[in-house]
């Protein structure tokens, strides 16, 4: 087929930038005919919360289910979000919600599931600065993703932010979060983590 007659023009996955995803983010267009979603943010700090209110019914047809501190220092590890996007397909919702993380999928999604958003939240990315009801809004025609926020409030929002705080402060999977990259650079290990809040060895 000549390169001039695509079958489509973006192919598959589109990549994604805006003010809500400034190192930019992932999403799989293919088999889509809507590439345009806008909606209140519905915000998570876990997929295990975001699953819990799938199951149990408790979110709204047009919200934007966010789910954060799922990315390569949050998880730790970069899980996958199968759990959470199954259950809305299973409900009938694949194409009446969008899913935005900075986690990660593993392609067998449907409608507008977003993932590899960078900064992630862990390291206070914008995702991590949402609010329920945020209007969010994706453009996949013209690769945008961002908050209806200014800098301003970002940044007013982002001297009230702090982390999740986690169980992990020592071991391997603290030293794995201390030294992992972003997922943009391929969430490679580094040299310079920081030093163990809690030691459990009395040596």
């Amino acid at each position: 087929r000549p390169a001039d007659r695509p079958i489509t023009v973006t192919g598959g996955v589109v990549g994604l930038k805006g003010n809500l995803a400034p190192e930019g983010a992932i999403v799989k267009v293919a088999g889509m005919s809507n590439l345009r979603f806008s909606g209140p943010a519905r915000c998570f700090d876990r997929e295990d919360d975001a699953f819990e209110a799938v199951q149990n019914k408790t979110y709204k047809e047009g919200e934007v289910i966010v789910i954060r501190y799922e990315g390569p220092r949050g998880g730790p590890g970069m899980r996958e979000m199968l759990s959470t996007t199954a259950a809305l397909t299973g409900q009938g919702m694949g194409g009446k919600i969008a899913l935005i993380t900075d986690g990660r999928f593993s392609g067998a999604t449907r409608g507008f599931c977003i993932g590899h958003v960078g900064p992630e939240a862990a390291v206070g990315g914008p995702i991590g600065l949402l609010r329920d009801g945020d209007i969010i809004e994706i453009d996949a025609v013209a690769g945008t993703l961002n908050v209806k926020l200014t800098d301003a409030e970002l940044s007013e929002r982002r001297t009230k932010w702090a982390p999740r705080e986690t169980n992990h402060t020592s071991g391997a999977l603290w030293k794995y979060a201390q030294q992992v990259g972003p997922a943009s650079a391929g969430a490679v290990t580094h040299p310079g983590s920081a030093r163990e809040r809690q030691c459990y060895a009395d040596i």
